[in-house]
C-alpha cells in the first residue's frame, strides 16, 4: 500500500502515562513495498500489577503476564523490527510514547519516524467526525475478535489501510501519508493547517479540548515554536502527555513583546483557570506587616489583608506573604533574632515584662529598660529587607513594546503598581486614561513590574503628570514605533 517500509505496531498497558505506565503486550506487522514481511506479538511482564479495569478491557490478567518476558529482554528483537521501518500506528503518538520511554529505562534511545494513522483518517475522511478505531469499524465495516487485544487492533488497522486504498486509490493514500510524515509531532485531533498559521512572534496561545473552556494557557516570543515543544519533547513531561492526549484544537493572540504575553498570560489564567496551569491559576489572598507610624502606638505591627494592601501606603508595608500563618513566622523570625518585645511588637497579649525579657532574650522595652523610641527604629531597621518598594513616578506610566517582525505596538499602562490596561493606538490610550477604573494589587504584576523596569525599557509618562518626569525621562510619543524599546 505504501512504497515505504513501515511498522503498524499495537500496545497494551497499564494505564494511559508513559512516565508511570508500563507495556504488557506488543503486535506488530512489517511490511516491505506494501508487502506483509514479518509479524510478531508477545505478552511483556510490566513488573507491575495490572490494574483491574486494564484485564476487563483486554483480558489480560497478572497470572497471564507473570511467566512472559521483561521489556528489556525483547528490546532488541522489537528493535529488529522496526529498523529502517516508518512506525505506524492508530494515534501513534501514545504507542511511541510508552516505547521511547521502555527504551530510556534500560539506557537505550528511540528516534524513529512516524506516521499516526487517527491523523490519516482525518485527512483522507474529513466529511466524518470520528476517527477512532472504534469508529472506523463500524464506517468501514470491519470485523475482529481480538478487539482490545493487540494483534486484533493491528489487523484493523491493516484492513482499514486497504479499504482506503480500495476506495480513494493508492496516489490520494501515498500523498496523505506523505504530508503527515513531514510534521509527525502534532496530537492526532489537532488540524496541522492551523498549526502552521502561528506565526514564531510574540504572544499567548490557547489549548482546547471538547469545549471552550482552555485546557492550557501558556506564552512566548516565539509563539509556533513553543507550542510546537510541547509536542516534540520525547514525552519526557506527564503535563506535557496528558495535554496531547486531550488537545483538539489551538488559538492565539499576538503581542509587541514579552511583557505584553507576561501581562495577558496572568491575567487570562486568573479569569479561566485552565486545569493544566498550576503557577499562576490561583488568586489567593495575600497578607502583609503594617508597621506604626510611630512607637507609641502598640501594637507596633498588624498583619493586614489584601484590602489594605494598597500601594500608595507601601511605605507602611513590609513583605508580602501567601498566607497569615508565613507572615507570623517571617515575624517572629525577626523578633527573635534582634531581641525585641514580641509584646510591644504584637505577637503576644497582655501587660507588663514579656516572658522573652525574663529569658534574657528582649532588650527590655517592656520592662523600661529600653526606649520606645530605640525599638521602634530597631524594628524599622530589621524590617528594611522586606520594605515594598514605592511606586517611582509622580503618576501613570506606559512601557512601550514594538515587534519589528509584525509591526505590531502597544502600550501596557500602569499606576501604583498596577495594571490598567494595554492598548494598540492613540484613541484606546485616551479612552482608558479618561476611564476611572478601581485599582486592584496582583502580585505577579508587582513581580514583573520590578524585573522590567530594572531594564532599558521605554518608559513615557501618562496623565496630568507627564510633564513631572523623573530624571532620565524624557517627552516621547506614545506610538513612535521605530524608536528603540
Amino acid at each position: 500500500m505504501l512504497p515505504f517500509p513501515y511498522v503498524i505496531l499495537d500496545l497494551e498497558t497499564t494505564g494511559g502515562t508513559p512516565l508511570h505506565d508500563r507495556i504488557i503486550e506488543i503486535a506488530l506487522i512489517r511490511f516491505e513495498e506494501g508487502i506483509e514481511s514479518d509479524r510478531w506479538e508477545t505478552l511483556v511482564n510490566p513488573g507491575m500489577p495490572i490494574p483491574p479495569f486494564i484485564t476487563r478491557l483486554t483480558g489480560i490478567s497478572n497470572g497471564m503476564v507473570q511467566e512472559a518476558p521483561s521489556f528489556e529482554e525483547v528490546a532488541h528483537k522489537l528493535y529488529s523490527f522496526l529498523e529502517g521501518a516508518v512506525l505506524t500506528a492508530h494515534n501513534v503518538r501514545f504507542d511511541y510514547g510508552f516505547l521511547k520511554n521502555e527504551y530510556r529505562r534500560i539506557g537505550a534511545l528511540l528516534q524513529h519516524r512516524v506516521l499516526c494513522t487517527v491523523r490519516l483518517s482525518r485527512k483522507l475522511y474529513p466529511q466524518h467526525k470520528g476517527h477512532g478505531l472504534d469508529a472506523i469499524v463500524q464506517r468501514h465495516g470491519l470485523h475482529t475478535d481480538g478487539r482490545h487485544r493487540a494483534m486484533g487492533d493491528v489487523e484493523l488497522v491493516v484492513a482499514y489501510l486497504e479499504v482506503a486504498r480500495r476506495e480513494l486509490g493508492s496516489r490520494q493514500l501515498l500523498d496523505a501519508a506523505s504530508a503527515l510524515l513531514k510534521d509527525p509531532c502534532l496530537p492526532a485531533r489537532l488540524d496541522a493547517a492551523v498549526v502552521d498559521r502561528i506565526p514564531d512572534s510574540p504572544g499567548v496561545y490557547f489549548f482546547y479540548g471538547k469545549n471552550d473552556l482552555p485546557l492550557y494557557i501558556g506564552k512566548s516570543v516565539t509563539l509556533r515554536s513553543r507550542v510546537m515543544s510541547h509536542f516534540s519533547n520525547d514525552h519526557a513531561s506527564s503535563g506535557d502527555m496528558r495535554i496531547a492526549q486531550e488537545v483538539e484544537r489551538v488559538e492565539w493572540t499576538e503581542t509587541a513583546g514579552e511583557l505584553g504575553a507576561l501581562l495577558l498570560e496572568s491575567r487570562l489564567i486568573k479569569e479561566h483557570q485552565p486545569i493544566h496551569n498550576k503557577r499562576l491559576r490561583r488568586s489567593r489572598t495575600l497578607f502583609s506587616l503594617a508597621v506604626a507610624d510611630g512607637p507609641g502606638k502598640v501594637p507596633l505591627v498588624n498583619i493586614v489583608t489584601e484590602e489594605d494592601i494598597r500601594p500608595e501606603v507601601f511605605e507602611l508595608l513590609y513583605g508580602l506573604f501567601r498566607s497569615k500563618a508565613k507572615a507570623v513566622d517571617a515575624l517572629r523570625e525577626i523578633v527573635r533574632e534582634n531581641r525585641l518585645c514580641p509584646r510591644f511588637v504584637g505577637l503576644e497579649k497582655g501587660y507588663g515584662v514579656c516572658f522573652s525579657h525574663q529569658l534574657k532574650r528582649c532588650n527590655g522595652v517592656c520592662a523600661g529598660r529600653e526606649a520606645p523610641e530605640l525599638h521602634f527604629l530597631r524594628l524599622k531597621q530589621a524590617l528594611i529587607p522586606l520594605r515594598l518598594k514605592s511606586w517611582p513616578y509622580p503618576g501613570q506610566i506606559g512601557i512601550r513594546e514594538y515587534c519589528k517582525s509584525s509591526g505590531r505596538a502597544q502600550l501596557h499602562v500602569f499606576d501604583y503598581w498596577c495594571h490598567l490596561g494595554t492598548v494598540d493606538n492613540e484613541c484606546d490610550l485616551d479612552e482608558l486614561l479618561n476611564v476611572r477604573s478601581v485599582m486592584k494589587f496582583d502580585l505577579d504584576t508587582y513581580k514583573l513590574l520590578l524585573k522590567n523596569l530594572g531594564k532599558q525599557v521605554s518608559v513615557i509618562p501618562l496623565g496630568p503628570q507627564a510633564t513631572q518626569q523623573p530624571p532620565g525621562i524624557q517627552p516621547q510619543p506614545a506610538f513612535a514605533l521605530h524608536q528603540r524599546v
